[in-house]
């Protein structure tokens, strides 16, 4: 599974030999590593530098490692967590602005919102209507439920991505709407108003995506994200 470390490049040659195995299915999730003293002698490595290599792996998420009695490493499932993190922290660090989450989202949502439409099933049909229905009432109760308005809108625009198959959209979608809602808090603001035109749009772009308009599903969602953004972008301002 594994052999002699490069020693010009030893540390680095133990993460890139583990992460591979992993990467390439060699070992599934949930698998354990072969014991620290089967890769020492495996990878002809330190005890050392092997701990090291094994912390560098876990802070990636590839590996979870386990201590004391049947403990080692194991093999994590992957997961949108690292990402969310690296995303969160370059947004707290200013160095994702509101104009760049804005023309980042206009293309991917619109892109993503054609797929939806022609890939979309009778079942994802009725799942996105549920989802309306939810956002209905909440728009019935008023601005108090902003919150819980702005939840059900994420998660609509979440299952649009879903419906498209692919893990690129979808793992980029939850990155994104997970690290949105400081700008939301900000500079979102969602009275009455509001509310009704987002509840709108949203049934617009169901419509568009149950009759398999993909034209018109991509420019709805298009002109959705960019109203949004304009209303939050006058507000920073």
């Amino acid at each position: 599974m594994f052999k002699a470390a490069k020693q010009n490049r030893i540390f680095q040659d133990v993460v890139e030999q583990i992460q591979e195995t992993i990467l390439s299915g060699k070992l599934k999730p949930g698998e354990m590593l072969p014991s620290e003293r089967e890769l020492k002698a495996m990878l002809e490595v330190s005890r050392g530098t092997l701990r090291e290599a094994l912390r560098v792996l876990e802070q990636k998420g590839l590996i979870e490692i386990k201590l004391g009695v049947g403990g080692g490493a194991v093999v994590q499932d992957m997961s949108y967590d690292q990402m969310n993190e690296s995303l969160a922290l370059l947004i707290r660090y200013q160095k994702v602005s509101l104009q760049h989450l804005s023309e980042f989202r206009v293309g991917v949502e619109g892109r993503v919102t054609a797929l939806a439409a022609a890939r979309a099933t009778p079942a994802d049909v009725i799942r996105l209507k549920s989802m309306l229905e939810q956002a209905r009432q909440f728009v019935e109760k008023g601005s108090d439920f902003q919150k819980e308005f702005v939840e059900v809108d994420k998660q609509i625009h979440l299952a649009l991505a879903e419906i498209t198959g692919n893990p690129v959209y979808i793992s980029l979608h939850h990155t994104v709407h997970d690290n949105i809602d400081q700008y939301y808090e900000a500079f979102l603001s969602m009275e009455q108003r509001e509310l009704e035109e987002n509840f709108s749009d949203l049934g617009s772009i169901i419509d568009a995506v149950e009759k398999k308009d993909v034209d018109q599903a991509r420019q709805l969602a298009e002109a959705h994200v960019l109203r949004f953004n304009h209303y939050m972008e006058n507000r920073e301002a």
